[in-house]
């Protein structure tokens, strides 16, 4: 989906949450003036990071789909991507975020250097890479590369899709692929979607 993800509680954007990132006992900065200046060591293994937030996404019915740590600054910005098949809504990302911080700051995982954690649900722009995706897709307009034929694309309306294949509406017909036999998907932007209400660029559910 174009655009940011929505903070809590500014919401703007799409649905997301914010943690603080301090680690327990310690005092926030007071200015910028009273902090010392850090070196910026090492961004943390993302690999790890998942390891420890995986079981409470999980936990709170969601897939982890996604996981970045940047820099910005002084601090660090902690990026996760979660989704569900009922999509994510303000409230749930509030609550995984807060859930999240709090497992993150009784670690070590991130290190010494203060983080922001920014929970948001993917964007109608996520590759189709999995089973799932394609399974939360349903009802919409794809285009999607082949094995095969990677410059020649098919493009169709998801009708069915389990955990082995799909089935593509394609101007009428219907093709069932193979996983394997397809590249990753992406959503297209409907402004009429038939029987569906003008297409906002968010996953249906979200």
């Amino acid at each position: 989906m174009p655009g940011g993800p929505r903070h809590v509680p500014a919401r703007s954007g799409r649905a997301a949450g914010r943690g603080s990132g301090r680690k327990p006992g310690k005092a926030p900065a007071t200015g910028a003036a009273d902090r010392p200046v850090r070196p910026v060591g090492p961004a943390p293994d993302t690999d790890q990071v998942s390891k420890v937030i995986g079981p409470v996404v999980h936990a709170l019915g969601m897939d982890l789909e996604a996981v970045k740590v940047t820099s910005a600054g002084r601090r660090r910005l902690l990026r996760i991507v979660v989704d569900s098949d009922h999509g994510v809504s303000l409230d749930a990302a509030a609550q995984a975020s807060r859930e999240l911080s709090a497992k993150l700051d009784s670690s070590d995982v991130m290190g010494d250097m203060p983080y922001t954690l920014e929970v948001s649900s993917p964007g109608v722009d996520r590759p189709l890479t999995q089973p799932r995706h394609w399974q939360r897709a349903l009802g919409r307009l794809v285009q999607v590369p082949l094995a095969e034929s990677p410059s020649d694309p098919v493009r169709g309306r998801v009708v069915e899709a389990d955990a082995s294949d799909v089935v593509l509406d394609i101007d009428g017909t219907r093709r069932r692929f193979a996983y394997p036999a397809l590249l990753a998907g992406l959503i297209q932007i409907e402004f009429d979607r038939p029987n569906a209400a003008p297409d906002t660029g968010e996953p249906d559910g979200h």
